[in-house]
């Protein structure tokens, strides 16, 4: 029998977000096709539909996922998401996440797909001259990650009104935290966020933090960051599809997925205290190129348009799922 579930095509779906994200979409009615390479995403991530091995810049790949699976739109998650990277591999940065969304758009336009919710980035705004950031800010990216994101933006406006495409970029802060159940969470082999660097620390699966700078222009001379829990990321990527699949064509969002309040390192590495009983071990080093002091999202237009409130984000529960997750791996 045909399945009568909408198909949607979700790439890097076996990645951290993605994989949060297909389960969002299974328990919402939808049935998600993961598109993924496997250089960072894990086969036991695709557990709510069928993976498809592939990768976003080999448009051949791209052509037998439509062709196979025939989606009724996209989530595009697939990407280099490593700022420092960025800064010392620029050109891989670019051919996956510019380029890659590149071959993804043609893709869909050659099958007739024109829906797509694009993970995008609070870096596109670079260093931002107010606080809370709105998305109207001025978009200066200081960074190869920030304006590899913000081209995909601009490509996906002018696909609306070439091909009549409707398109979200939703433009998330620091996304942590695992599911409540801790059956899924961060895990790649390569971590660079800040609270599972700190919750290995502490658990001595790794060397001691480093703290990049204390001389920001901060209370605490920290960076200060915005903090989201992954679970409230994924119930926004599967209202702004639900969105698009009722709108216009042509219909174009932009997003920020926050909380509106910030943290600084230093406020973290005291709530991984405070939850986990030990001190995270750390040290300090200097500033890293291309990080702003601060970045803290306006979400009210997300939460006007899309109804989405972020539940689950308080500094505390983030922490908490991210250390029964770190736990049941150790």
């Amino acid at each position: 029998m045909p399945n009568s579930q909408p198909t949607i095509l979700v790439t890097g779906g076996a990645g951290y977000i993605g994989s949060h994200t297909c389960r969002a979409l299974a328990a919402a009615g939808f049935l998600p096709v993961s598109f993924d390479n496997l250089s960072e995403g894990k086969k036991s991530r695709v557990q709510w539909g069928p993976l498809v091995e592939g990768d976003i810049t080999n448009p051949a790949h791209l052509h037998a996922a439509f062709q196979q699976h025939q989606p009724q739109a996209v989530m595009h998650f697939a990407a280099q998401i490593s700022v420092p990277r960025s800064v010392s591999h620029p050109a891989e940065t670019f051919a996956t996440n510019t380029t890659g969304s590149l071959n993804l758009l043609q893709a869909m336009q050659q099958h007739k797909v024109g829906t797509i919710v694009f993970s995008s980035t609070a870096a596109v705004y670079g260093t931002p001259e107010s606080s809370p950031i709105a998305e109207d800010a001025p978009k200066h990216p200081i960074n190869p990650y920030g304006h590899s994101k913000l081209m995909v933006e601009t490509m996906l406006q002018t696909f609306a009104t070439a091909h009549q495409f409707r398109s979200a970029a939703l433009r998330y802060f620091n996304a942590a935290g695992a599911t409540p159940e801790a059956n899924l969470g961060y895990q790649r082999q390569t971590p660079f966020h800040l609270i599972p660097l700190a919750l290995q620390a502490t658990l001595g699966q790794r060397p001691p933090l480093q703290l990049f700078g204390t001389d920001y222009p901060t209370p605490d001379g920290t960076a200060v960051r915005d903090y989201i829990h992954v679970t409230d990321l994924a119930d926004a990527h599967v209202l702004a599809l639900q969105h698009l699949l009722q709108a216009a064509p042509a219909t174009t969002l932009a997003l920020n997925l926050g909380t509106s309040q910030g943290h600084s390192v230093q406020q973290v590495l005291a709530t991984c205290q405070k939850v986990t009983g030990q001190p995270v071990p750390h040290t300090t080093a200097p500033r890293r190129a291309g990080d702003p002091a601060q970045l803290v999202a306006s979400s009210q237009k997300a939460q006007k348009i899309l109804n989405w409130q972020p539940k689950n984000s308080s500094l505390e529960n983030i922490i908490q799922t991210d250390w029964a997750w770190h736990q049941s791996l150790a």
